[in-house]
């Protein structure tokens, strides 16, 4: 079983210009001893693309983690509202 170090799901909607997007991101070990961090977005309902970047260790990878959180914050990305 895979144990995700960090991780986060944002959306992004708008009504008015159609949009539902996903962005989410993890920090996990590799098989090699390094952190591997997953990117995944698309839009909202679809599997999306996902791109997987390796670092040696998991200083790099949460570091990395965190300025592409602050970006997609900076862009109108925010946790998905509870169904509550």
């Amino acid at each position: 079983m895979t144990q995700h170090w960090f991780h986060l799901y944002v959306q992004r909607t708008g009504a008015r210009s159609n949009m539902a997007r996903f962005y989410q991101l993890s920090v996990e070990p590799d098989l090699f001893g390094g952190a591997a961090l997953v990117r995944r977005w698309g839009r909202i309902g679809t599997r999306g693309q996902e791109r997987i970047h390796l670092y040696d260790d998991d200083c790099q990878a949460i570091s990395r983690f965190l300025v592409l959180a602050r970006q997609k914050r900076a862009r109108g990305y925010r946790p998905p509202r509870s169904c509550s």
